[in-house]
């Protein structure tokens, strides 16, 4: 499914480069779920930019199903994220002058799908915002607003979701919430999912946890206290 090797990420600042991410190499398996942690500055979203073809590494390669990235056009990137990639940012980004059921069915329509509306309504329905649906999102909770933005990421049911995280701008009781069911529609849908995040419980909760740290990536084991280069 994703595959990075010798992946360094640098960005020009006046006195010179800063190096984000050094010689990254990873492998994450179709279905798998990948918790991306670290201290703040590590690098952990610019690896999720990368992964969505938002961003292009300074040296190295990214191969999603196969395919390197950095090969695409920007037109055929655009197409890889609507088709394949699910993206859910922590802050939303709803569009305020569309509906739960405008936001959710844009994608689809934008992508030519004939049932776009039947599918968005269905999706709606799976996060329990069935009773929602024509509310906009001023009129909408910070949990609800982020299920709208689930239910947009995963409405084309994309076999690969990136979350930047997701449950950060929620409070407790509805981040988990919101945690209990990300990880239902990832089993249900059986997608691969790679998630930015400082919680340590929703960390443990995926099958791999890759830890960032001044832009190196290492592995920490569920079963090990040691921890192994990816």
């Amino acid at each position: 499914m994703i595959t990075l090797r010798e992946v360094q990420m640098n960005y020009p600042l006046e006195q010179g480069e800063v190096q984000v991410l050094q010689e990254v190499n990873l492998t994450i398996q179709p279905g798998e779920s990948a918790a991306v942690v670290g201290p703040s500055g590590s690098g952990k979203t610019t690896l999720l930019l990368l992964l969505a073809g938002l961003d292009q590494p300074t040296t190295g390669s990214i191969e999603i199903e196969g395919t390197r990235i950095s090969s695409l056009s920007a037109d055929e990137m655009a197409d890889l994220r609507r088709d394949r990639i699910g993206i859910i940012f922590q802050s939303f980004h709803l569009i305020p002058s569309l509906s739960a059921i405008g936001n959710v069915t844009l994608p689809l329509e934008i992508a030519g799908d004939p049932d776009a509306l039947d599918k968005a309504r269905e999706m709606l329905n799976r996060v329990g915002l069935n009773h929602r649906m024509e509310h906009y999102p001023n009129q909408l909770s910070g949990g609800e607003q982020q299920r709208v933005a689930i239910a947009r990421a995963l409405v084309h049911q994309p076999p690969l979701i990136l979350a930047d995280e997701p449950t950060g701008n929620l409070d407790k009781n509805t981040g988990a919430s919101v945690s209990d069911l990300l990880f239902d529609l990832h089993d249900n849908l059986g997608t691969t999912l790679v998630m930015v995040t400082h919680d340590p419980q929703m960390a443990m909760r995926c099958d791999r946890q890759l830890h960032l740290d001044e832009g190196k990536l290492i592995e920490k084991m569920h079963e090990q206290a040691d921890a192994r280069s990816v």
